[in-house]
């Protein structure tokens, strides 16, 4: 199974939904993510069926700053290596990921200390073995480095931390990728969208014995 098949099935199902309904709690202290973070538009931020306190928390968390310039570089780098661009559609940076994981570590703190850590550990792993950050290493230094932690299964058990980041960092950019218009194309979801009934069909009604139905 390709990396992108797999992804679409944990994508869409419960780690999208998990992260996302977490954080549209409606207490006042969590607000929903509907928009990306590194300098939106508020024009971009949804307020249709929303609480103006909802509006406001969001408007909050978009003029802030958690990742610096070095993290959100690594980030973007990890998000397309998990979802790449493709012949059927953009890659989770094109989708805007970074700026949703960017926004999501603000609206659920939980996410900070993992997720900066496991950057921490990339680099240092990087530095390790290349002696220089992860955005510096060529792709094939990169891949190498994600292919030990892609895959807990077969990971080693000094690779531990990495597989623990690169599973929260996978799920994040499933999350992001399969709740844009980017990712409903990829997976060819068009929602609801209006049609013409023509009735039942014949043979069905041939099946009961019925040969017209008024539905009036």
């Amino acid at each position: 199974m390709k990396r992108r098949d797999y992804l679409k099935f944990i994508g869409v199902g419960s780690i999208s939904a998990g992260l996302l309904l977490e954080s549209c709690k409606s207490d006042g202290t969590d607000a929903k993510p509907s928009t990306t973070a590194t300098n939106p538009a508020e024009a971009d931020i949804i307020t249709a069926g929303r609480e103006q306190f909802e509006i406001d928390r969001d408007k909050q968390l978009l003029g802030e700053t958690f990742f610096n310039e070095h993290e959100m570089a690594t980030i973007a780098i990890l998000a397309d290596i998990i979802i790449p661009k493709d012949d059927v559609s953009g890659s989770a940076t094109d989708a805007g990921v970074p700026d949703f994981i960017e926004f999501i570590v603000k609206d659920l703190p939980e996410h900070q200390v993992p997720m900066r850590g496991g950057l921490r550990w990339l680099d240092m792993e990087c530095f390790k073995r290349f002696e220089k950050a992860f955005v510096d290493c060529t792709p094939e230094q990169r891949i190498q480095v994600v292919d030990d932690i892609a895959y807990p299964a077969k990971a080693k058990p000094e690779m531990q931390a990495g597989v623990t980041f690169f599973n929260r960092m996978r799920d994040l950019t499933s999350s992001g990728f399969y709740t844009t218009e980017i990712g409903f194309a990829d997976i060819g979801y068009i929602g609801n969208t209006p049609n013409t009934y023509t009735g039942v069909p014949d043979d069905v009604l041939d099946a009961f014995g019925v040969k017209e139905m008024n539905w009036g």
